[in-house]
């Protein structure tokens, strides 16, 4: 079993000792076609490893069945509830007959009690999941369309955000990563390598297609991450208050941003964190902010559940329009 998880992507920066200790959480299983994995309200919370096949993530409404998303090998499913032990948020279908990995929750939580690496390892793995599914669900809402045509105009070009005289004292920054339980190194090292950049109320930090160099936390007021829609305008996604962050996806997977982010009604002041900061400072292979780590896969699946549950909310106030937003059908 340890050469099948070797193989998996995801799993990539787990070393051969940790491979190992994730192959005793688990066990290939076979699941046949129609098979249901989980329930939607389900309490359970382990994970699930794709190893062949196919499984689709969906909710049943009065409107018929929202694909969420369908799966494939080297994927997880599951992982939300692990991580925040919230229930669960759609049901698994196997779609084709197909071989699961368990990751056993229990096994899961008595490893990473024991080893410090194996827990950032792990917790690598999720947040490379939860980024790309949260890109996922962005896309899917941007293929909507509520019949007005033309999407809004862009917003206007981002102007350079933040005076080059604004500067924020380095207590004010120590105090917002000490909120976060973050270590002593932890919170020195991000106040000094971070960059604070004050926006006025509805100016722009970046936008959607922009390519992604930073991550971002809140330090004083909110920013607003939205998107465009095709005849309805301006969405909100979520709005980000002190100590939240955003931007992460571009820093996993390279891609440009996937929705806009601008301060709100009463401007923002944010710290930017270099990409290869980020990088160091979470390097599986180093002695990595498990804290940080932790903190970032809990706000992408916090994210992630507000935007299915928006998506699922389109599609009932739609009367189940279907392909005619953009949705897949069953």
């Amino acid at each position: 079993m340890d050469h099948r998880l070797r193989e998996v992507e995801l799993l990539s920066h787990f070393s051969d000792e940790q491979i190992a200790q994730l192959s005793r959480c688990t066990s290939r299983v076979r699941y046949p076609e129609g098979a249901i994995v989980v329930k939607e309200g389900d309490t359970t919370i382990d994970a699930y490893l794709i190893d062949r096949g196919e499984v689709r993530i969906h909710r049943d409404t009065p409107y018929g069945t929202y694909v969420l998303a369908d799966l494939g090998p080297g994927e997880l499913f599951g992982e939300t509830s692990f991580i925040d032990q919230s229930a669960r948020s759609g049901d698994a279908l196997v779609v084709v007959d197909t071989a699961l990995f368990p990751l056993n929750s229990l096994a899961l939580s008595a490893m990473t009690e024991r080893d410090r690496r194996f827990t950032l390892a792990l917790y690598w793995t999720f947040w490379k999941s939860l980024s790309k599914k949260l890109r996922r669900a962005n896309e899917s809402l941007g293929r909507f369309d509520f019949g007005g045509g033309e999407a809004a105009p862009p917003l206007p070009a981002a102007p350079e955000a933040g005076s080059a005289d604004f500067r924020v004292g380095l207590h004010a920054k120590q105090d917002l990563f000490r909120e976060q339980k973050l270590s002593s190194l932890e919170i020195n090292f991000l106040s000094t390598l971070s960059k604070e950049k004050r926006l006025a109320a509805g100016e722009v930090l970046f936008r959607e297609g922009d390519p992604g160099e930073h991550l971002y936390v809140v330090l004083e007021g909110q920013v607003r991450i939205s998107k465009n829609l095709s005849g309805a305008g301006e969405e909100a996604l979520a709005i980000m208050g002190r100590g939240d962050y955003f931007g992460e996806m571009a820093l996993i997977d390279e891609k440009p941003r996937s929705a806009d982010a601008r301060a709100h009604d009463d401007g923002a002041v944010v710290l930017a964190i270099p990409s290869e900061a980020l990088r160091n400072i979470l390097d599986p292979g180093k002695v990595s902010s498990l804290r940080l780590l932790k903190i970032l896969c809990g706000l992408i699946s916090k994210r992630l559940r507000e935007i299915d549950d928006k998506l699922v909310s389109w599609f009932i106030f739609s009367g189940g329009a279907g392909t005619s937003l953009g949705i897949p059908e069953v």
